[in-house]
């Protein structure tokens, strides 16, 4: 995948996400820390603004309450009437959306940060949902450079049809950031400290974007599922083998199914 160029319009409103899933703690750690101090986030002409999506579900440290924040992003739920009987992550993704949207409109937040962490050993993961976007490939190479040594992969869910309706989907640049092995309910020193670079070099190129600073061509390696392979099973539906400890750390994200990624 490469990039040609990339937009002219200075970015002005960022916006981070922890506790979409209550249970993965370190976004929910980072930006309750940003919440009290904010000082590493803040770049000059730029608004950053740290959030917790789901508190109900970080306060019981659970993945969500009544269904998942990050799959109820849709026209559907969010043109319901706001109602006590909706489940409670439904009228929580319409008061996300009028705080940072509304979806698809030119008021909408620039960008949204949403982060994540993920039981599979898929270390740095960015996750892209559109291979024509010259401004996240460009943002996305600065990042993988810039963590260097450190591996940094580019997870592409793109679909020709689908609409997502995850909560970072009511920005015009949504960005998944997934890090892992962590254990959902625990806090890992490392894993934390590579969560926030991540966030420390794409506010970094924010800025030097909105400094007018030019960024040639470049070629992004990026993975995306070809296909899903079930677990071999015996004549009563039960798994009968294992997966093998070379094939252990590829995993599609929050998704059970293994998947076979290719790029």
């Amino acid at each position: 995948m490469s990039s040609c160029h990339v937009v002219e319009d200075p970015i002005k409103k960022v916006a981070i996400f922890g506790g979409t899933h209550g249970n993965e703690l370190t976004g929910v750690f980072l930006v309750k820390h940003w919440l009290e101090n904010g000082a590493e986030i803040q770049r000059t002409g730029l608004e950053v603004k740290p959030f917790i999506t789901n508190p109900r579900a970080v306060k019981k440290c659970t993945r969500y309450i009544d269904c998942d924040l990050n799959r109820v992003f849709d026209c559907e739920n969010l043109g319901k009437k706001m109602s006590e009987d909706l489940p409670y992550e439904v009228r929580r993704a319409q008061e996300i959306n009028h705080l940072f949207g509304p979806k698809g409109s030119e008021d909408s937040y620039d960008i949204i940060f949403d982060l994540h962490n993920t039981t599979s050993n898929m270390g740095c993961t960015l996750i892209l949902e559109d291979s024509k976007n010259d401004f996240l490939i460009q943002m996305f190479h600065y990042i993988k450079t810039s963590l260097a040594p450190l591996p940094c992969y580019v997870y592409l869910i793109e679909h020709p049809s689908l609409k997502y309706a995850t909560t970072r989907s009511v920005a015009k640049y949504p960005v998944g950031i997934e890090v892992g092995p962590q254990p959902q309910g625990v806090l890992r020193a490392d894993i934390l400290d590579q969560m926030r670079k991540m966030i420390k070099y794409a506010l970094d190129f924010i800025h030097n974007f909105n400094e007018g600073k030019e960024f040639p061509p470049c070629a992004l390696e990026v993975y995306k599922i070809m296909e899903k392979v079930d677990y071999p099973r015996d004549e009563n539906g039960e798994i009968a083998a294992i997966i093998h400890p070379n094939l252990q750390r590829i995993k599609t994200g929050n998704h059970c199914a293994l998947g076979i990624l290719c790029f």
